[in-house]
């Protein structure tokens, strides 16, 4: 099989050839039609994360061996099964949910394997799906997709399911409000989930008039440009103020961040009105100063969000089967191109998602 693969940070992908693998017991091996080019890779062949006062965190301390492929939101058809396989066929079409746990933890236990405290995810701290074939270590993994196109199905594994996640956490408190920060993939995933799954207004906030267009098409009922000020329909006034305003001047019930950059979260916490409901998602990285006092005093909660739990995954394929949501895919590229697709990624040239097609 040829896969593309991250030989060191920041060292460009080289693309090789190997046996595929043969499935042992409960194994599958997924022939890959589809895999989303994410942040996530970015990150991988970046070698880490910047947390902010100089401080660099990198994969490697979590567990990474390079070389490594990458790919964590993979969709294909089953090729081969173990001889202790049940539930999937040859020929069958599936995504895997590849925030596989170590099956032994609390959150494992509690079937929260995408928060294992030693994960053993798949285009992580495995091997992944930028390749020709994937070998699935258990079939529990797989959900078949019954139709739903394999190409817009990728988001579904890590962004479309983080993007759930993340809506599910932000309306707890019946949000009238619900402000999204960026209007990138998972941004536009949670506009279409949030208006499926609840009856806030949204309003979404971005950098790049360019991306409005298909965030009001993705259901958004007010968008803001945090770079303008003066110059759209709500009104004058800076970012933060036009925010408040459009939200009958008390500002939004939830927000989040899916960017999570020192200046989002501060625009956050500026707007979130009185018993708030902050959700931190990107990885952008960076660290803020916060006043601890108004955190009681608004009531305020802030918490983190990462991907879903598979029971998640299947519930948003079946979001996706009724065409309930339908993620944006842009760009698609080769599997020689690997390396073009996360320069155009790393450049914020792709609207939506990108995927690979082996």
């Amino acid at each position: 099989m040829k896969s593309a693969r991250i030989l060191g940070p920041n060292e460009p992908l080289a693309v090789s050839e190997s046996e595929t693998p043969k499935p042992q017991g409960k194994q599958v091996v997924v022939k890959v039609k589809s895999v989303g080019v994410c942040h996530s890779d970015l990150h991988l062949w970046e070698g880490g994360y910047d947390l902010g006062d100089g401080q660099f965190m990198k994969v490697t301390d979590r567990g990474v061996k390079y070389p490594v492929t990458p790919g964590h939101e993979i969709a294909g058809t089953v090729e081969e099964v173990g001889d202790g396989v049940s539930g999937v066929s040859t020929g069958d079409e599936v995504l895997v949910f590849p925030w596989i746990g170590c099956g032994e933890c609390p959150a494992c236990r509690a079937e929260n394997e995408n928060l294992c405290d030693a994960p053993r995810s798949m285009g992580v701290f495995q091997d992944g799906g930028y390749s020709d074939y994937a070998l699935v270590p258990n079939s529990k993994y797989l959900a078949k997709l019954d139709g739903v196109n394999l190409d817009s199905a990728t988001s579904l594994a890590c962004s479309g399911l983080t993007a759930y996640n993340a809506v599910k956490k932000a309306i707890v408190n019946s949000p009238e409000y619900l402000l999204i920060i960026g209007a990138g993939g998972l941004g536009l995933m949670a506009i279409q989930i949030a208006k499926a799954i609840s009856q806030a207004k949204i309003i979404c906030i971005d950098n790049d008039d360019k991306k409005f267009d298909t965030a009001k098409k993705m259901g958004a009922d007010f968008v803001v440009n945090t770079n303008v000020t003066g110059s759209i329909s709500s009104g004058g006034g800076t970012p933060s103020e036009k925010i408040i305003s459009i939200s009958n001047g008390k500002g939004p019930d939830s927000v989040i961040d899916f960017v999570n950059a020192p200046q989002t979260v501060k625009t956050a916490l500026a707007v979130l009105r009185k018993r708030g409901n902050l959700v931190l998602v990107g990885l952008f990285g960076g660290s803020i100063e916060l006043s601890l006092v108004t955190i009681p005093l608004k009531s305020i909660t802030i918490q983190g969000a990462y991907t879903g739990n598979y029971k998640d995954m299947v519930e948003l394929i079946e979001l996706a089967k009724k065409g309930v949501i339908k993620p944006v895919i842009s760009k698609r590229y080769a599997l020689d191109e690997a390396n073009t697709a996360l320069e155009d990624l790393k450049a914020r040239k792709i609207i939506g998602r990108a995927v690979i097609n082996p």
